[in-house]
């Protein structure tokens, strides 16, 4: 292992760009700033903002939004119903309040009155039903999250009733991100919503916007909460190359962009300010057969203890992330409700204890399991396979096209995947990693200890008692080696002197990341 990992210190300008898809992938929860508390918000408000980012929205429709850094964009189109604030906490925004009955099952929201779209006709409840419902029927990214949803109504014009078949701990959540957009039913259907929707949000789209490069944004100045925007133009702009994104800062031609470790030091001397955020995603080995189904070796809890046993994460952060992240067991947000610090530490770094693990499950000799190699894995995957082979297993790692990358996790045809999870709330967490219908347990894979849990957590209203059963979430999938979690990977961020890069606590991007300084 620190052979090959001496080796791996070759292939750090690789990994960066592989963290830097992390980044881009993430899905996580809101960062954006309550109205309140943004000071910079004083200063000019005819600055103009410019943010390199490496993709450009798939689609602007929202029933196939989704939750990297296309946001930017989306975000700043499109109001959300609610808003997670900088600490994570969940707060009104195009909703001005809610409320949940007695059983968590019907969720009752107040819209404000003063919601507008860009073309300055008023936003009803109506119009917030016909997205949901459309969501909820129309696959993308966001349908499971209305999983539980069984009907939606607008008993007038500024009431939303949500019916649940279930509780469902995540809803205020995704109501605050992109499931929670609010279109204009009449024209979601049109094939211009794709790259011109009708928005709600705080910016329109400039005509100046050429689709896939460049896109600008103008600040409706008649919109409801326009003051809690410093910036009159946005421009957000696709540099897929991250050398050219920094050569874009030093220029001038973007203000912010994340820039890799060794630049640091340089973009600080330039007069660049430059901050770190220590952890947007957690870089995990997702043990998906649990059942066994594919290689029965992994329905064994040694053997997913003895993988976890496999991997010197120290160095990993060290030579790989450049630093730039810290090592972790645990694929939760070190600033969330599930996270437990006396949790690190369950899996030190030790091959010969993971081989006698593994002969006292019956696999003394080892076994062979196959992964796939996708934009996410490449530059790991030395390490991974040094790592794997030093205890007995022999990884066969077999090319999927980009395209095919999250395809790679759903087709059920790989026993285990290298993979970053965007961090987020604890319940969204949860929900994307190990309950039966999430992304990332393709086999479907239930345990009834663990179902009792959730189910708990479920029909828990007091956020302190919830807080309390995701730390025992977090217990049981560590210490059954659900997954084996290596490290928690970070950003560099780097912005002009104008302007100021605000961290959060959870990471989903938006224009409300930043802020206008005085120089």
């Amino acid at each position: 292992m620190i052979t090959v990992l001496s080796r791996a210190r070759s292939l750090t300008r690789a990994a960066s760009a592989t963290v830097a898809v992390a980044a881009l992938l993430a899905t996580a929860a809101c960062s954006s700033a309550s109205p309140d508390t943004s000071a910079q918000q004083s200063q000019s408000r005819d600055q103009e903002l410019s943010i390199a980012v490496q993709a450009p929205p798939a689609s602007l429709d929202p029933s196939q939004l989704a939750e990297g850094q296309q946001s930017y964009v989306w975000a700043s189109i499109f109001d959300t119903l609610l808003l997670v604030d900088k600490e994570g906490k969940v707060r009104p925004n195009a909703a001005e309040s809610w409320k949940y009955s007695e059983d968590l099952r019907t969720l009752t929201l107040k819209l404000r009155g003063d919601l507008k779209f860009s073309a300055g006709d008023a936003v009803t409840a109506k119009d917030v039903v016909g997205t949901l419902e459309r969501t909820r029927a129309t696959p993308g990214q966001q349908q499971s999250k209305l999983a539980k949803v069984t009907a939606v109504s607008a008993p007038d014009d500024s009431t939303v009733v949500i019916q649940l078949s279930a509780p469902e701990p995540s809803l205020l959540n995704y109501l605050a991100q992109a499931t929670g957009v609010i279109g204009d039913p009449e024209t979601l259907a049109a094939e211009t919503t794709k790259l011109r929707p009708a928005g709600s949000g705080p910016y329109v789209l400039s005509d100046a916007t050429v689709d896939g490069t460049e896109y600008v944004l103008e600040r409706r100045e008649d919109h409801w909460n326009a003051a809690a925007y410093p910036f009159k133009t946005v421009k957000v702009k696709v540099i897929q190359d991250r050398t050219a994104q920094y050569n874009a800062l030093q220029a001038g031609e973007v203000k912010a962009a994340f820039i890799q470790a060794p630049q640091r030091q340089q973009a600080e001397a330039a007069g660049f300010k430059v901050k770190e955020v220590q952890a947007v995603a957690a870089l995990a080995l997702i043990l998906a057969d649990r059942k066994g189904e594919l290689v029965p070796a992994l329905a064994d809890v040694k053997v997913r203890q003895a993988i976890n046993m496999a991997f010197d994460r120290e160095q990993v952060v060290k030579a790989l992330l450049q630093g730039v992240g810290r090592p972790t067991v645990q694929v939760f947000n070190p600033n969330g409700d599930a996270y437990n610090s006396e949790l690190e530490g369950t899996y030190d770094f030790d091959p010969e204890k993971a081989r006698k693990l593994l002969a006292e499950a019956g696999y003394a000799d080892g076994f062979s399991m196959t992964m796939p190699s996708t934009v996410i894995s490449q530059s790991f995957e030395p390490v991974i396979t040094q790592a794997l082979a030093d205890i007995g297993i022999k990884v066969t790692w077999e090319p999927v096209p980009p395209q095919n990358t999250a395809a790679s996790i759903s087709s059920k045809k790989y026993p285990a995947v290298l993979w970053f999870a965007g961090l987020n709330e604890a319940g969204r967490e949860v929900g994307d990693m190990y309950t039966p219908e999430a992304f990332l347990n393709p086999f479907k894979w239930q345990d009834p200890e663990f179902d009792k849990l959730l189910q708990k957590i479920a029909n828990e209203s007091d956020e302190e008692a919830r807080a309390d059963l995701y730390k025992k979430v977090s217990e049981y999938t560590v210490k059954q080696a659900l997954n084996a979690p290596i490290a928690y990977t970070g950003t560099l961020w780097a912005t002009a002197p104008d302007v100021e890069f605000i961290p959060s606590v959870v990471v989903l991007p938006t224009v409300r990341d930043f802020g206008v300084t005085s120089g």
